[in-house]
């Protein structure tokens, strides 16, 4: 996980930001996080509940969506989920329209192939994309 930190921070600072305590707690805690996560419970996470506040974590985190480090899913209406953007590694989501809960996918990607297609036919670079499927989780299903 240093690793992946230093790797992060780096594109950060390539982006401008500063690397701060709160910014370096926040990349830490969603490197740490096996799914992504919301604004409230990356307050409450151990690293960041004494640290700083919810208006601090939310700056942070629309700069590096803005950046292009951070990933926002969800629905509108809903609360915003973050993961990390990591070069070279891609997830795909489910996301409940009715609770609003979100996993990824556990399944090969069927657009790869599409996306080289695509990025050689016309010379686009740096081609990437987002797939995030809307349906009723089981639990949602079950309990309607």
């Amino acid at each position: 996980m240093p690793g992946e930190l230093h790797s992060i921070i780096k594109r950060c600072r390539a982006e401008g930001l500063r690397r701060t305590v709160a910014l370096e707690k926040l990349l830490t805690t969603l490197i740490e996080s096996s799914r992504p996560m919301t604004l409230a419970e990356l307050v409450e996470s151990p690293l960041l509940a004494n640290q700083c506040d919810q208006a601090t974590v939310f700056r942070l985190l629309q700069r590096l969506a803005d950046k292009g480090i951070l990933r926002r899913l969800g629905l509108h209406e809903r609360a915003a989920y973050f993961t990390l953007i990591i070069p070279g590694e891609h997830s795909d989501y489910l996301i409940c329209t009715h609770c609003g809960s979100i996993e990824p996918i556990k399944a090969p990607c069927p657009v790869h192939e599409l996306e080289k297609e695509i990025q050689f036919t016309t010379g686009y670079r740096n081609l990437y994309h987002e797939l995030e499927f809307f349906g009723t989780c089981p639990a949602c299903a079950q309990a309607g």
